[in-house]
Order: C-alpha cells, then structure tokens, then sequence
C-alpha cells in the first residue's frame, strides 16, 4: 500500500495534487500529515524526505518526492487508467500543460496563496497577475473546447494535468476572480468532486 505524506489541506498546494490523483484512482494508500506551521515542522519534513519537503510518496521501500515525480509515478504504476491521454500529440501537450504550472505563475503563487477555507478581497489584479489569470483562462477554455464531446476535464476525462490545476481552481474561488463561462463550468466541476470535496471539509477544520 501507498503511504503519502502531506502538508497542510489548507495550504498546501503540492501535497493536493497527488492526492487528489490516487484518490480519482480509487487506490488506498495511507495517509500522513506535517503540521507545516508547527515549530518542529523542519525535523519532521527531514525526517521523511532529505529535500526537506511534502509531498511524499512511499512505495514499500521506494520514496518519491515532488509532485510532478510522484504523478509521473503514479502513471507508470497505473498504466491503463488514463492518468495521461493515450495519443502520442495529446500527451505531449499535456506534460506542456504541467510543467508550466509545475514552474510558472509566479506571480499567481506570490499574490494569491493557496487558502481554501477563507475568502479574501480580489488582490490588485498587476500586470504579471492579470497574464497569468488570462494565461489559466485561455488554457482550460482551449482544452474543453477541444475535448468538450469527450467528457468534462481539460482533456476529457480525468489525467494528471487536472490535478495540477485543481490548487487554482480554489484560488479563483478565495480571492473571488471572475471566470467566463467555459472556465467557470470547468471549474466548478473541480470542485464538486468527491475528493475535492473531501480535502476542503479538512481545509476548514484546520483553521477551527
């Protein structure tokens, strides 16, 4: 069985993603969390990965870290569910897809931190805020008209790329961003997953 080891639900974004794949896998795995905010955080985090961050996954004695190798993993451990498309081309744009949210949106990242359980004021929408808004927009409006007839994720079912957006999908709804009709439907797909639902419930607790 798989043990994951994560961060925070409410903050964490990295730790969501993996996550939110074995749970879409229906795969049982073994769950552990690291109080990121907690003052022996740091003795905890080096004990399980030398790197010093979550996420984390354990496969007997295999360790992964980072949430692009754990996903990438998780395909080759599951090659027919589909974690990412079948088509050669597809699949190609599809790891497109994910390492630019995996190394970009900076500026996403600085003036909308993940933070699931509360609601904040819209921030000044910057220039560099504003592409990288339109930028998310443009790629998941593209994607659902691409793939529309083929079912509701960004490449018609369910792959890894969808877990790398789910993190925004909730900054969008904290900080209150307007979606246009395509994105908003996408997005509030997202968030009526089961698992979605699930990590959000413990978010909320987190801050009690």
């Amino acid at each position: 069985m798989f043990t994951l080891i994560i961060g925070n639900k409410n903050f964490s974004s990295w730790s969501l993603r993996p996550w939110l794949v074995l749970k879409m896998l229906e795969e049982p795995f073994e769950e552990h969390r690291i109080d990121l905010k907690a003052p022996d955080a740091g003795v905890h985090l080096l004990a399980v990965n030398p790197a010093g961050k979550v996420p984390v996954l354990y496969d007997r004695n295999l360790r992964i870290w980072d949430s692009l190798a754990i996903c990438e993993y998780l395909v080759e451990c599951f090659p027919n569910a589909g974690l990412l498309p079948a088509n050669s081309a597809e699949r190609a744009v599809a790891r497109s897809l994910i390492a630019e949210m995996h190394s970009g949106f900076q500026a996403l990242r600085q003036q909308m931190p993940m933070d699931i359980a509360r609601r904040h004021p819209t921030p000044e929408l910057t220039p560099e805020l504003q592409h990288d808004i339109d930028r998310i927009i443009a790629i998941w409006e593209e994607q659902r008209h691409q793939f529309e007839a083929q079912g509701p994720f960004l490449f018609g079912h369910f792959t890894i790329v969808d877990a790398f957006f789910a993190p925004v999908v909730t900054r969008f709804a904290s900080y209150g961003i307007g979606l246009p009709q395509v994105a908003k439907a996408y997005a509030e797909h997202i968030q009526s997953l089961a698992p979605m639902r699930e990590w959000t419930l413990a978010a909320s607790t987190e801050i009690a």
